[in-house]
């Protein structure tokens, strides 16, 4: 008895794991992109200016399309595979907006190999509060009460700062999303998806009751 028990467990389950979403490192970093860019648009954006809206939308697919994904698992992991290089995509989309806005304010770009660049790639998903609240101080309003070219500067840093910043954590992003393609990829091609998944489970029944 205890045999057969343990066989049915090991067994494969038509509906496997999923949307789990929220253990994600990339579905983290991604909110935290999505939460700060609403923030940095807000404050470095006109509203009227279709960027903001764009920049914003391309944040949200970033993250809505690894919830979908992770949720489709369920029944189609070639569905997931396509959602989560959507958000991919929807993260590349809003890492040249964050160029742009740099390039069209002559604002320099970190090199990839700078120390500030270095600082921000090294944090972790238990260090996101301390970069969250980092992007608080960014897009916060400055409170210096010096003349107004003192001032300019200052913003003008800050500028820099905040969208160097993002530029970072979305190559990070990215980078983490394009592991997890290639692992989901690499997954689907060994086992299959929904219809493979059922035709094993089919076969199992038919032999564990003697069908042919």
């Amino acid at each position: 008895m205890r045999k057969k028990m343990k066989n049915k467990d090991a067994s494969e389950h038509l509906i496997p794991p999923h949307g789990g979403y929220s253990k994600l490192v990339t579905y983290k970093i991604g909110l935290l992109i999505y939460d700060a860019t609403v923030a940095f648009c807000e404050h470095y954006l006109d509203r009227k200016d279709r960027t903001f809206d764009q920049m914003v939308q391309a944040a949200r697919s970033g993250v809505a399309n690894i919830v979908e994904g992770s949720q489709a698992s369920a029944t189609s992991k070639k569905t997931e595979l396509k959602l989560t290089n959507v958000a991919k995509a929807s993260q590349e989309e809003l890492l040249e907006d964050y160029r742009s806005f740099l390039r069209q304010r002559n604002l320099p770009m970190w090199d990839a190999k700078s120390a500030q660049a270095h600082t921000v790639r090294q944090a972790r998903p238990e260090n996101l509060v301390q970069l969250r609240q980092l992007m608080v101080f960014l897009v916060s309003d400055l409170s210096d009460k010096s003349d107004k070219s003192d001032k300019s500067d200052k913003n003008a840093v800050k500028q820099e700062v905040a969208a160097n910043t993002m530029i970072c954590l979305i190559n990070q992003e990215t980078f983490l999303l394009a592991r997890q393609i290639s692992r989901l990829a690499a997954d689907f091609e060994k086992d299959g998806g929904f219809t493979e998944r059922l035709y094993r489970i089919r076969s199992e029944k038919r032999k564990q009751y003697g069908e042919k």
